[in-house]
């Protein structure tokens, strides 16, 4: 399903899709988006933020945004004296439509960026695709740009969003991790042990390969005691054989307004 969602983005981009730009917004714009330039960290790297408005009654996507979702593609490769740009999402929000799950955002996202540079002035430019949606989906080019200053004040926005990160393991008290793979239809079934202490709201989790040919279906979360369970199916994107990577596996629970990122299993 993923492969045919990017192979629909670049058919739209091809037959012209017009690309929207920083700058003020219009009222038929479902997004407009600005880069924060955001300040300079101690150990010389950056800290600036993508900034995306949605008009109200639409919504964008995470990372992993769901099989009723679009995932957003970002090429950095036009920045000027940039090694490397991390994002750093914060906590998504859980939507439901016709039965079909997706994650993300509404109103807006302020996604932080830390960008390690090779010195020099810097430049960051972006261009990237993203999936929005109401009523229908659309999938919007985006191009943002931005000189980074030496400065050293912290843009409170930015603030706002690193501190609304996901806990790490550690934070939530995950004291182990327990997968165990077997043979499925078309793929592997995974099923994942999480002991851990309950976050508030109802928990759902989402399971990321961590390689890029693998895809992961919704999983099937429930609670038992102090451990959550999560099974999902696990597929290769062209239906070919493939050996799990058990330390790149992602895990995130998703609770009311928290989450937790667990990184690889036993």
């Amino acid at each position: 399903m993923i492969r045919n969602i990017f192979r629909a983005l670049t058919c739209l981009c091809a037959f012209g899709m017009t690309p929207l730009v920083s700058g003020p917004a219009h009222a038929e714009d479902p997004v407009t988006a600005e880069l924060r330039p955001g300040w300079r960290l101690p150990d010389g790297d950056h800290m600036a933020a993508l900034h995306l408005q949605l008009a109200p009654g639409w919504k964008t996507y995470w990372r992993a945004p769901g099989e009723a979702g679009i995932p957003p593609v970002f090429d950095w490769s036009n920045s000027s004296n940039v090694a490397r740009v991390t994002a750093l999402w914060p906590t998504p929000h859980v939507f439901r439509q016709s039965g079909a799950r997706s994650v993300g955002y509404k109103g807006e996202l302020v996604l932080p960026l830390r960008i390690a540079s090779t010195g020099g002035p810097v430049t960051l430019e972006a261009n990237m695709m993203i999936g929005v949606c109401s009523d229908i989906c659309v999938p919007q080019t985006l191009h943002v740009t931005a000189v980074l200053p030496d400065s050293t004040s912290v843009d409170p926005m930015i603030a706002a969003a690193l501190a609304e990160a996901p806990f790490t393991a550690r934070e939530a008290r995950v004291s182990a991790v327990r997968c165990t793979v077997s043979p499925a239809k078309g793929g592997v079934k995974l099923r994942a042990e999480i002991d851990m202490p309950a976050i508030p709201g109802p928990e759902e989790t989402v399971v990321e390969a961590g390689q890029p040919e693998l895809w992961a279906s919704e999983p099937k979360t429930r609670r038992k005691g102090n451990t959550l369970i999560s099974e999902t199916r696990l597929m290769h994107m062209e239906g070919k054989p493939f050996a799990l990577d058990r330390s790149k596996l992602r895990f995130t629970v998703l609770g009311e307004s928290q989450a937790v990122d667990i990184q690889g299993c036993g």
